[in-house]
């Protein structure tokens, strides 16, 4: 059967342009993450008896043991399938056996930390690959602030340096579950809420978003809701950037709030 060129632009059109084909994101701005936002990670995943993978490579320590403390909130939650993976060699990354949690993974989870280490350790390694594999089987990536920002195609405050320097050459390219986004975190809590307007006038093909900590949107396709107890800023090149309030919902394609 051969498709004609109307049929295949017309197909091309329904796909997402922006957020994942399949599966869901939740993209947190840092800080306490709340019970409805564990929740819905762990709703999103298929329940608590689902496996969940848990990457803190974002953090300074050289190594992480199954018993890490900054998984606690899911055995907390109820979780009992939960793996901790970490490494800094990206010849381990890319390896067969270091993968294999993320093949049956139904949920992952980046803490917090510095984007550069995520970076270095699993950018266009097998790792990365895995993690879109989740989402193919329609599972769910979380991440709370560096594991926001690095969701994203570009990739803000990825410098070795410091967090306070916006683009950073070398440093630039995130994971990409949202393409053509930038994601920024600890946005009012922090006073960061114009950080994002040069980024967006030196690129204007980027959407930029900004979570403030304890806040959220859950991603599925080219919409999001927001969740939480903050704010998140939308930004566009030649506007002002303005916030959604918990409950609002986002067109990430047509770049609007929805009503």
């Amino acid at each position: 059967m051969r498709f004609s060129a109307f049929l295949l632009a017309a197909l091309a059109a329904h796909a997402q342009a922006v957020g994942p084909e399949r599966g869901s994101l939740v993209v947190i701005g840092g800080g306490t993450l709340g019970p409805r936002i564990v929740k819905k990670f762990i709703d999103l995943a298929g329940g608590p008896s689902s496996p969940i993978v848990v990457i803190p490579t974002a953090g300074e320590a050289d190594t992480y043991g199954q018993s890490w403390g900054g998984a606690a909130f899911l055995h907390a939650a109820g979780c009992t399938d939960v793996t901790v993976l970490h490494t800094r060699d990206r010849a381990v990354a890319d390896s067969e056996t270091f993968v294999e949690p993320l093949k049956r993974a139904r949920g992952v989870f980046f803490p917090g930390g510095r984007q550069w280490r995520l970076v270095d350790s699993y950018l266009d390694t097998r790792v990365q690959r895995e993690l879109e594999g989740v989402l193919a089987r329609g599972g769910v990536i979380a991440g709370s602030s560096a594991g926001a920002t690095i969701q994203g195609s570009y990739l803000v405050r990825g410098a070795r340096e410091g967090n306070t320097v916006m683009m950073a050459p070398g440093y630039e390219k995130g994971f990409g579950y949202l393409r053509n986004v930038a994601v920024d975190q600890h946005l009012i809590r922090r006073k960061r809420e114009r950080d994002m307007i040069p980024v967006v006038t030196k690129h204007p093909q980027l959407l930029g978003i900004g979570i403030d900590e304890s806040t959220a949107i859950v991603v599925q396709g080219d919409r999001f809701e927001v969740i939480g107890a903050s704010k998140v800023a939308i930004y566009t090149h030649g506007r002002d950037y303005y916030f959604l309030d918990p409950g609002d919902k986002f067109d990430l394609a047509a770049r609007k709030k929805l009503p």
